[in-house]
């Protein structure tokens, strides 16, 4: 069902400019040419997206999206302005929880793109709180099609990490949360250029800043949906490393979720094993020297030599990539 998108502006040509912009997408286009017309339709109205300009009378876009949070917490908050600088941005991100911010006179791409991700953020939020496995999953597949490198790789990832789970005896509500954890700790992507994602080569010191915004970008969306303790902190812990070196908060050895350390080793594993912008896969056999490596320094040891031996186990050593 196509989501609901409300754009607030008070011009009536940028209204009608939007409206022909998304006259071909699969959504249904709402307008107010006032921040108050905005609000009852918020109270009254399941909105997927809200898309304000700033400069409006009797009422900023600031301040209709401070209201909006507490009126529409699931709202997805877009900010669109002419007058950009970095206070008012600032301010709209404090005020609002906003997804982005884009400059008037606007680029239809990046607006689309914007609305686009939007949607699928709010959907994200939306399954998350009804647990519905078919809709994660598609949702999930959806977010790697930013970048087609990994499609697939949520599957691969949640299958090997289930292998682990069960070889360490995780109650069956552990390994629920560590599917669905899974499938979705790169959600986070969502908010990251595809420029960055699908870029040919190795990542500048900026371009990586960016990309480790996605477990803190991902794991609001979790918390958003009230989703369990376990997934959020897949989704928030799974860059860091056993040796304290990883990101974004630098934990160490087991003061990391266990259920992250799991999705760790996979998430690597099948990142080595699968084409990249930048590298061919590596054998499978090739990936495990490369693992055994990391022991003790980005993975837990522990870990690492479960999974190593259930590989060996199931003949998944071979000079080709596994497929899952």
């Amino acid at each position: 069902m196509a989501e609901n998108v409300l754009f607030v502006d008070d011009e009536r040509n940028i209204l009608a400019s939007v409206k022909r912009l998304f006259a071909d997408h699969d959504l249904c286009l709402i307008s107010a040419q006032s921040p108050l017309r905005a609000m009852e339709i918020l109270k009254r109205g399941d909105i997927g997206v809200l898309v304000t300009d700033h400069r409006m009378p009797g009422m900023t876009g600031i301040e209709l999206l401070a209201q909006a949070r507490s009126i529409a917490p699931d709202t997805v908050k877009i900010m669109m302005t002419a007058h950009a600088d970095l206070e008012t941005a600032l301010a709209a991100i404090n005020a609002g929880e906003v997804f982005r911010f884009i400059i008037k006179p606007w680029d239809d791409k990046v607006l689309i793109q914007a609305v686009e991700e939007g949607i699928q953020h709010y959907r994200l939020i939306q399954s998350l709180k009804r647990s519905d496995e078919s809709h994660l999953l598609s949702l999930a597949q959806a977010i790697e099609l930013k970048d087609p490198y990994t499609r697939g790789h949520c599957d691969r990832v949640a299958h090997y990490a289930l292998l682990i789970a069960r070889a360490l005896n995780l109650p069956p509500e552990n390994m629920n949360q560590i599917r669905h954890g899974s499938w979705l700790h790169d959600c986070g992507k969502i908010g990251i250029p595809e420029q960055i994602l699908n870029k040919p080569g190795a990542l500048d010191a900026d371009e990586m800043e960016i990309v480790k915004r996605h477990p803190e970008m991902g794991m609001q969306v979790a918390k958003v949906a009230h989703a369990s303790d376990i997934l959020q902190n897949i989704i928030y812990y799974h860059h860091e490393k056993y040796d304290g070196t990883g990101y974004p908060r630098g934990k160490k050895g087991l003061d990391i979720p266990l259920e992250a350390r799991i999705v760790a080793v996979a998430d690597i594993y099948d990142a080595l094993t699968t084409d990249r912008p930048y590298r061919p896969a590596f054998s499978s056999a090739r990936a495990i020297e490369m693992l055994k490596s990391m022991r003790g320094a980005a993975l837990d040891p522990a870990i690492l030599d479960c999974f190593i031996a259930l590989l060996k186990k199931t003949s998944r050593v071979s000079d080709e990539a596994p497929h899952v």
